[in-house]
């Protein structure tokens, strides 16, 4: 969760547009505080984690495209927002890298995480799953599917 903002100095301030898109981001931390108290009972281990997943993506994904896609902030106002860990460096980076535009997260890539040593399910097409294994979710983020050809 991304640090509050303090009157102390300790850290650096803001450069320059993030009032604009301040409020934005705390709508994500409010989101993420109620995602991280809401109650888990009669779910299963990993399903208590998704919806924190679902809103850390949102948030890396506004961030990327407020970027570059938009171009509405700037360069410094980018590697700070990722410094003080409003978005995920490394999930942002892959989404620059062609195959990777749709990535949900870095758990799904990481081949040591699944059996066989291979990527998540969300990564395989739909078009070359079977029926039968169509409606099948990732167990780490709970995604449906997360290939670019999709």
């Amino acid at each position: 969760m991304p640090p509050i903002r303090r009157t102390r100095g300790s850290k650096k301030p803001p450069p320059d547009g993030f009032d604009e898109i301040e409020d934005t981001l705390l709508d994500f931390a409010n989101k993420m505080k109620d995602a991280e108290s809401a109650p888990h009972e009669g779910k299963k281990k990993n399903e208590a984690t998704w919806d924190i997943f679902r809103i850390s993506h949102q948030r890396s994904r506004y961030i990327y495209e407020l970027y570059y896609k938009k171009e509405a902030i700037s360069k410094p106002l980018y590697d700070w927002l990722l410094k003080n860990g409003y978005g995920d460096a490394n999930l942002i980076a892959k989404w620059k890298k062609q195959g990777y535009e749709k990535l949900c997260c870095m758990r799904c890539i990481q081949a040591k995480e699944h059996n066989f040593n291979t990527t998540c399910i969300c990564r395989v097409p739909r078009a070359r799953l079977n029926e039968e294994s169509s409606g099948i979710q990732c167990t780490h983020c709970g995604c449906r599917g997360c290939a670019s050809s999709d």
